[in-house]
């Protein structure tokens, strides 16, 4: 069955990129919305799904441990191509989705209810969606509320996004940082007001156990609102001192931890063996995370997809000093299929076309792109040897 893409697909994936969001970290920022979300349901498990080139990320979950699913898999996929809620009341009917291991075997889910997650630039970057084994329909009255949901999950997005631009401009602590400050607080306001609006109105609503949850999103806003004053709080005078912020820096070793624990699952499932190490002694040395899990996820991601079983994808780590400058030399190798010379030409220059795995799992052709664009946006290089039927390999030069 062909998986739908959206139309507008590799501008939406670029879009995500930009939020440069760090999928393990995202659980305990939202995992109150998600509880909240399956209360308002009735349903035994939520999620908050973000789908990039080849993964369904479950950054936050309730009922069930977060997850990663190959995107052709994912029935999210299907709610981020347009901008209404998708609801399956029976899966089992359903033929996109009847033969899916989660339906027919255990957990044996059957029903879905699932609202896109559309940022102020008109993208879908996920969806959030409910399932249970047990089939319902939702009523008009809880949809609203999964919407209103829906809408708070989108509002963190943006302030994630909006506090890691003012962080990493932290060196220049003037007018334009109070402006950043300023604008997260007139959105954290409109939250936290419209939080108290559905708890004066709960009552009406019927549904009195959502209001301790409701509480939650005001605490969190507030928690946001003395973020944003103490970021306002002049440091300037104060001593800098190194160190590895971890929403704006990473070192190898960090960047080791997170490749390896984000990827080494889909690895396994495939029944491959990844291998991520540092050359070199510069493990501790700062540098700017700015969208390097974008462009290596991406890399291994494929490399795992065009590996076959008992095959090994191989990541080589290291960090190159001059003078002042450093620069990030990043390999990502494997015993798969290789490319051809057509095909290599046809990465570097931004047009590599969709191909199935090696296991049939599904091209969807943007993954490659996606790491040429970002490689190029940081004025980097990226070189690629291959020999058909034997190996790849790719390794990024960046700037950091």
């Amino acid at each position: 069955m062909n998986i739908p893409i959206p139309s507008n697909e590799f501008e939406r994936i670029i879009r995500l990129s930009e939020y440069d969001f760090d999928y393990p970290e995202l659980e305990e920022q939202f995992k109150d919305l998600t509880k909240l979300a399956a209360k308002v349901a009735g349903a035994e498990i939520s999620l908050i799904n973000l789908i990039d080139s080849f993964t369904q990320w479950s950054v936050a979950t309730h009922g069930m441990d977060p997850i990663q699913t190959p995107r052709e898999d994912s029935i999210c996929t299907y709610t981020i191509m347009g901008d209404e809620v998708l609801e399956v009341n029976d899966l089992r009917a359903d033929d996109r989705f009847k033969d899916k291991a989660y339906v027919k075997g255990e957990p044996r889910f059957n029903y879905y209810f699932g609202i896109p997650l559309k940022d102020d630039e008109g993208f879908n970057l996920g969806a959030l969606c409910v399932i249970d084994k047990k089939e319902r329909e939702l009523s008009a009255e809880k949809v609203e509320l999964l919407k209103i949901i829906a809408d708070e999950i989108v509002n963190r997005f943006k302030i994630i996004l909006t506090i890691q631009q003012l962080k990493s401009s932290m060196k220049d602590m003037g007018q334009n940082n109070k402006k950043i400050a300023h604008d997260i607080r007139g959105p954290l306001g409109g939250i936290i007001g419209l939080a108290q609006v559905i708890k004066d109105q709960g009552d009406d609503n019927n549904l009195e156990e959502v209001l301790e949850f409701i509480q939650l999103i005001q605490k969190s806003g507030v928690s946001l609102l003395e973020l944003a004053d103490e970021i306002l709080t002049d440091k300037s005078q104060q001593a800098q001192k190194p160190s590895i912020n971890s929403h704006s820096e990473f070192n190898l070793a960090l960047l080791q931890k997170k490749i390896t624990d984000m990827y080494d699952v889909q690895a396994k499932q495939k029944e491959l063996v990844l291998d991520v190490n540092i050359d070199g002694d510069n493990k501790e040395v700062p540098f700017n995370k700015n969208k390097l899990i974008q462009i290596f996820g991406n890399l291994i991601s494929n490399a795992i997809k065009f590996t076959p079983s008992q095959g090994k994808v191989k990541v080589t780590l290291a960090l190159m000093e001059k003078e002042d400058l450093k620069e990030l030399q990043v390999s990502v190798s494997d015993t798969g299929r290789g490319l051809s010379e057509l095909q290599i030409s046809e990465i570097l220059e931004g047009k590599a076309k969709s191909k199935n795995g090696t296991e049939g799992e599904t091209g969807y052709g943007f993954g490659l792109p996606l790491v040429k664009h970002l490689v190029d946006s940081m004025k980097g290089e990226l070189q690629i040897e291959s020999q058909p039927g034997v190996y790849s390999s790719f390794t990024v030069h960046l700037p950091v």
